[in-house]
């Protein structure tokens, strides 16, 4: 039967849920120099094999030698591109640690009751707004993270979708990284407790 394993690519390292309770551990691969605005995984695909390598014996050593049949979960940031997603992928199906991989986004999985909320977070290179509603992001816009107005990012979530602009919806302020602090007043904010207890439960179904 396959067991999903929830994780989280946070700015720094990869988090994952551990076997026997709800809390996360980190993988974080040796040696790793991340450059300034760049995720760090970017870093793997110098070294694919090493580091495929040892992601699977992390994975091993958590879970147990019988993981081919696991389905990686993966909770991925708000800015991740098209291509990153992609990369992602194949970095964790190729490693041998799962038989499939699923992706949601951050700001997908910062409430499951609301279903239509504005989540708002920030990687090393973006602040995110997102719109999602039935899970799904209706609506993105990203900021500089070195160049951004709070003000201008209040308003924006007013109007980021036309939903959003004749029937408002709450905001979401994801602190996993610990880094909103400007931000704490725009809406409620969930902190990197919250948001783990939300992925540590999650249904792969809904990714």
């Amino acid at each position: 039967m396959a067991k999903t394993i929830p994780m989280i690519i946070a700015n720094d390292t990869i988090l994952v849920k551990e076997k026997d309770s709800n809390k996360f551990i980190a993988f974080d691969m040796p040696s790793i120099e991340p450059e300034v605005n760049i995720p760090f995984y970017h870093e793997f695909a110098k070294r694919i094999s090493e580091c495929q390598y040892y992601f699977k014996e992390f994975i091993k050593k958590e879970y147990g030698k019988k993981i081919s049949k696991n389905i990686l979960a993966i909770i991925i940031p708000d800015d991740t591109s098209a291509l990153e997603s992609i990369f992602i992928n194949e970095f964790f199906v190729n490693s041998g640690a799962c038989k499939a991989v699923a992706q949601m986004t951050m700001g997908q999985a910062l409430s499951k009751d609301d279903t239509r909320y504005i989540s708002l977070s920030k990687t090393k290179r973006n602040v995110i707004l997102q719109y999602i509603n039935n899970n799904e992001v209706m609506a993105r816009k990203l900021y500089d993270c070195s160049d951004y107005s709070v003000k201008q990012i209040h308003e924006d979530a007013k109007r980021l979708h036309i939903d959003v602009e004749y029937d408002e919806a709450p905001i979401f302020i994801n602190n996993l990284n610990m880094n909103m602090d400007d931000f704490f007043e725009l809406g409620l904010v969930i902190s990197p407790k919250s948001f783990m207890d939300k992925i540590a439960v999650i249904d792969v179904e809904k990714l």
